[in-house]
């Protein structure tokens, strides 16, 4: 069986936003945003440049915010690895089937090409509220623009792969998305998400949560109270990763379930000199930075919430000075779930 049976998504539902933004072909020259496209997909906000279509995912979709994500995958590639164990098995080559992933709020659109490279043979799809704007689109990888918060019932049965990374702020019901997930997979199909509880931790693992008002150290924990807070008002699912192994073991279509859970440092705070410890602070060196840009991305969102300019930069500027001295010991717990559809 060839490509050309892994044909693009035409049909017209009520994921689709506007069946203008979708890509009808897999040929990269599609992925070119003309101006029109673009100003129809983002807007202005307080600097940086949103998405038009959600009033649930407030982080921004600029070329800042996509540097980001790509030093991230990066990141995560080393900490926590590209995909689960089995997906090799799952995405070895078939006479019978084209195999067919696809990627939940790709972002930047690094991990979804990354697969496309790793499977030529494979169909890959990137859905995010923006199109990915890569010149180097992989010619077995299309991008869509949906806002998954309104159903993948057009997906339904069409891959063996679904992955999401790090959406939970943008999504309503979580739960929900999960049960769509199960319908979109083929028999014997892996389900793959990834998402972090919207705190930060301490160096005993204890989540650290601020309450409202507050305004003292530890910082970056604070600021990440504020974050929590304002996703919880603008309709996300920040306690997403807390529940999520549970609802894909509640679910009658999986099995095989396994969660993974990975402690990442702030910053390059730990103390030891052995090989464990100084490969945990070169990663914990990325994350900081990833830290300090997601809080530049995260002005929008807080600003929006009604903080006022002044308390959003003196709260960012003191979190940066903490991050920088990387003294005061905070992770970040990376959460994991992964697991098949049965046949």
């Amino acid at each position: 069986m060839s490509l050309d049976a892994f044909a693009p998504s035409v049909a017209s539902s009520k994921t689709s936003m506007d069946i203008s933004m979708r890509s009808q072909s897999p040929v990269p020259s599609v992925f070119s945003a003309t101006s029109s496209l673009r100003a129809q997909a983002y807007r202005q906000e307080y600097g940086r440049g949103l998405n038009n279509y959600s009033e649930v995912y407030r982080l921004p979709a600029d070329d800042e915010e996509l540097d980001r994500l790509d030093r991230q995958h990066d990141m995560f590639c080393k900490a926590i690895g590209k995909f689960p164990p089995p997906m090799p098995e799952i995405m070895a080559v078939d006479e019978f089937e084209v195999k067919a992933v696809l990627d939940l709020g790709c972002g930047s659109g690094s991990w979804i090409m990354d697969i496309a490279r790793e499977f030529p043979n494979a169909g890959a799809v990137a859905v995010d509220l923006v199109p990915m704007q890569s010149t180097s689109m992989p010619p077995n990888c299309r991008s869509e623009v949906d806002d998954i918060n309104l159903g993948l019932e057009h997906f339904y049965g069409d891959f063996n792969v679904v992955h999401a990374q790090l959406i939970s702020s943008g999504i309503r019901d979580y739960h929900g998305l999960i049960n769509h997930i199960a319908h979109v997979l083929r028999p014997g199909g892996l389900i793959d998400i990834t998402e972090f509880p919207f705190h930060f931790t301490g160096i005993e693992k204890t989540p650290i949560c601020p309450p409202a008002g507050t305004f003292e150290p530890p910082w970056t924990p604070l600021w990440m109270s504020y974050a929590n807070r304002a996703v919880r008002q603008r309709g996300g699912d920040a306690d997403a990763s807390l529940h999520m192994h549970q609802w894909v073991c509640d679910h009658p279509a999986f099995e095989d379930v396994v969660y993974r859970e990975f402690w990442i440092p702030l910053s390059p705070w730990l103390k030891g000199k052995d090989s464990n410890s100084v490969w945990w602070n070169g990663i914990g060196t990325t994350m900081r930075d990833d830290v300090k840009a997601f809080m530049r991305s995260g002005r929008p969102l807080l600003l929006g919430n009604g903080l006022s300019e002044d308390f959003v930069d003196q709260l960012e500027n003191n979190a940066v000075a903490e991050l920088d001295e990387a003294i005061t010991p905070v992770y970040v717990c990376i959460q994991n779930v992964y697991a098949r559809k049965k046949h």
